[in-house]
C-alpha cells in the first residue's frame, strides 16, 4: 500500500485506511507530460529501429483494438490499447525507457481507462491509431512524433473536461 501511495494512486486517511485517490488535474498533467516526452522517444527511436515483423504485430494490435470498440468493453478496449503502446515501446529497442515507462503504468492505465469510458472518443482512437501505424511504417519520425503528441492531448484535455464536470456536478 505504501508503494501505492507513493504512486499516487492510493491516499492513506488517518484512523480508515487507504482509498483510491481522486484523479486530480495536477495528476493528469504531471503523468501526461512525462508520458508525452517518452512516447515521442519512443516512436522516433521505433521509425528507425521497426522491424517489419513488428510493423505487421502493430498493424495487427491496430486491427484488435478497432474489433475491442465494436465489442464495446471498456476494460478490453484499454487493454487493446496498452498492448498497441507495449509494441511500439518495443520497437524502440531502448530497455531503460521500457523500465521508465513501466512505472509509470498504473498511473497511465487510470487515465487511459477514464478516456476510453467515453465511447464517442473511441473513433478518434482509432483515427490516431491508424496516423501512427502510417507514420511508422514510413519511418516519419517528425509526422510519428506530432501524432503521438496529439494523441496524448487529445486525451489530456478530453480527461480534464470530465474531471471538471465531475467537480461541478459536486458543488451543485
Amino acid at each position: 500500500i505504501r508503494k501505492l501511495e507513493l504512486e499516487g494512486l492510493v491516499t492513506m486517511i488517518l484512523r480508515r485506511g487507504a482509498e483510491v485517490a481522486q484523479i486530480t488535474e495536477k495528476n493528469l498533467r504531471d503523468v501526461l507530460e512525462v508520458r508525452r516526452a517518452l512516447d515521442a522517444l519512443a516512436v522516433e527511436l521505433a521509425c528507425e529501429r521497426i522491424t517489419e515483423d513488428e510493423l505487421a504485430e502493430l498493424k495487427k494490435a491496430c486491427e484488435n483494438f478497432e474489433l475491442e470498440t465494436k465489442r464495446g468493453n471498456a476494460n478490453q478496449v484499454a487493454q487493446a490499447d496498452v498492448e498497441l503502446h507495449d509494441i511500439i515501446l518495443k520497437a524502440s529497442g531502448n530497455e531503460r525507457l521500457m523500465q521508465m515507462i513501466s512505472k509509470l503504468s498504473q498511473q497511465m492505465y487510470r487515465y487511459r481507462l477514464e478516456y476510453i469510458k467515453d465511447e464517442d472518443k473511441r473513433h478518434i482512437l482509432l483515427v490516431e491509431h491508424d496516423q501512427i501505424l502510417k507514420a511508422l511504417s514510413l519511418r516519419h519520425v517528425h509526422e510519428a512524433k506530432i501524432a503521438i503528441r496529439e494523441h496524448i492531448d487529445n486525451q489530456e484535455n478530453s480527461i480534464i473536461r470530465q474531471i471538471r464536470l465531475e467537480n461541478q456536478s459536486i458543488l451543485v
